[in-house]
């Protein structure tokens, strides 16, 4: 390990890595900003257009910050994600190229190693990618005007202060509910002070707080526990396992198209890969574009499940109400085990074409940069 640290190559190749990641999420997250808000915020009789995203979200930020709200979550999740995506593949496949001679990796060799390196890298970026999610949906999301509680509940209730920290009780809310309970006998001199005790009326109106109001990993931990950090994993490993065996099954299949391409007219002909010599960067770039918009369309709708999904609060007193009832979860046998709500299926492809063009230019900077430094920092 210790020669390894000292290997200043192994350093470079990391720090441009880590460099072409950030960019390429930099220039491709108000892409994704749009992508998300059209996943989250269309219904079945309601469309959103980019245009009408990108609107909403300057009246709302008052500017261009909007597109940017989560970025920084982002960009440490996806160094983490992506190394992880790609060092497992590089692993596996050099596993595969054990032995052979021509040193060359098969198409369906590179859909496995990409679907092993897409599990991992859901289990790292999933924390990242909720807080962004919540994030980017508060970008758009007009705050309510809460009102104050100084004359009829100077200090807030200890449960809502355990629960969630910095929230404010919306008494307008709880003052029509209370209204809406006067009409029946109760003996309690305080109705509104006895129902801030409970935790199902921290709103004021029996329902959970909002996305807006759980956007802080502490506030996730208190509210919804630890593991509501991975929520609706399985629709996430599925989506990653499908984008990873599709991305590099497609890039290798373009490789050895331009591997072949540019092996016609060499004399003699080459007997493998390395005698051809590397590929420029910005083939390699436009390749990995390509097929990160491929990668993307196969897998969209199980990022649209696992995108609402992740805007969904669901407090530990009520998951744990569920877990003693048993309760079941709706929808289809499929749809349970991928994750996919039943109210979501006409949803699942709202945005597609935002995300190919967000994953598109995401791969092709990724790419592109990361061979552009190594060909600049690394001595040959």
């Amino acid at each position: 390990m210790d020669k390894l640290l000292e290997n200043h190559q192994f350093a470079t190749h990391a720090i441009a890595a880590s460099a072409s990641v950030s960019l390429g999420t930099a220039l491709a997250y108000p892409l994704d900003t749009i992508k998300t808000i059209i996943q989250v915020g269309s219904g079945p009789s309601k469309k959103l257009t980019p245009s009408q995203v990108v609107n909403r979200v300057f009246r709302v930020s008052g500017g261009y910050s909007g597109l940017y709200s989560g970025l920084g979550w982002l960009t440490l999740g996806r160094i983490s994600g992506v190394g992880a995506r790609f060092g497992v593949y590089e692993i596996l496949t050099a596993f595969y190229k054990d032995g052979r001679h021509g040193n060359y990796v098969q198409v369906s060799e590179a859909v496995l190693a990409g679907m092993v390196g897409g599990a991992a890298e859901t289990v790292m970026t999933s924390p990242f990618e909720l807080i962004k999610v919540r994030q980017q949906v508060t970008a758009a999301s007009r705050a309510t005007q809460a009102t104050t509680v100084v004359e009829t509940a100077p200090v807030v209730s200890p449960m809502i202060t355990k629960l969630l920290r910095r929230y404010t009780l919306d008494m307008k809310s709880l003052t029509q509910t209370v209204s809406l309970l006067s009409v029946l006998n109760h003996k309690h001199p305080n109705m509104a002070a006895a129902l801030q005790e409970y935790p199902w009326m921290m709103t004021g109106t029996g329902n959970p707080p909002s996305a807006m109001d759980v956007k802080r990993p502490l506030d996730v931990a208190s509210l919804e526990g630890w593991r509501a950090l991975w929520r609706n994993l399985r629709s996430g490993l599925i989506r990653d396992c499908l984008y990873g065996g599709v991305f590099f099954g497609t890039w290798q299949f373009l490789h050895e198209a331009m591997i072949s391409w540019k092996a016609v007219g060499m004399n003699p002909l080459p007997s493998s890969e390395e005698e051809v010599g590397p590929l420029s960067p910005v083939a390699l770039s436009i390749a990995a574009g390509f097929s990160g918009a491929i990668a993307a369309a196969a897998s969209h709708s199980f990022d649209t499940a696992r995108t609402r999904a992740q805007c969904v609060i669901l407090p530990k007193y009520i998951a744990k109400e569920r877990k003693f009832l048993k309760w079941n979860k709706p929808g289809k046998r499929l749809e349970r085990w991928t994750g996919i709500h039943p109210t979501d299926r006409t949803l699942l492809f709202r945005g597609i074409g935002t995300r190919m063009a967000r994953s598109s230019v995401a791969s092709t900077v990724i790419v592109g940069s990361y061979y552009l430094a190594v060909d600049l920092l690394v001595p040959k």
